[in-house]
């Protein structure tokens, strides 16, 4: 079964028109744009607190913990919006049940982790 050229024509257009949009703002930001650096315009800004000893200083293990707990869920998430949306169609299959369990079972084992995770105290910061 061989696709037409024709029905990609929409998508290359739109992508066209995207990269053609982004090239005309950087090269009007990059000419139009003023052009007197200074000193406080160059220094470093992270966050609007003055930078402060080595950028090599190593970070806690729990922001790293924390980091990968959001991501966890973050991912939970993502299973979870496509489940809702089909499961309707898992009723009018029979299967509803079965996902409503299975989903069931996906977010007890979540959530027994960070019941675990927060008996530990890996989302205490003050520790």
């Amino acid at each position: 079964m061989e696709v037409p050229f024709h029905s990609y024509l929409p998508l290359l257009f739109v992508l066209l028109l995207g990269l053609g949009f982004a090239g005309a703002f950087l090269v009007l930001s990059t000419s139009l744009g003023p052009k007197k650096p200074t000193a406080s315009k160059l220094d470093v800004y992270e966050c609007g607190v003055p930078p402060t000893g080595d950028a090599r200083n190593r970070f806690s293990v729990k922001f790293f913990l924390v980091a990968m707990i959001f991501l966890l869920f973050d991912v939970e998430v993502a299973f979870l919006f496509p489940w809702a949306v089909l499961l309707k169609e898992f009723k009018a299959a029979g299967t509803g049940f079965f996902a409503f369990g299975a989903m069931g079972l996906f977010l007890l084992i979540l959530g027994l982790g960070l019941l675990y995770e927060w008996k530990r105290g890996a989302l205490d910061w003050e520790k």
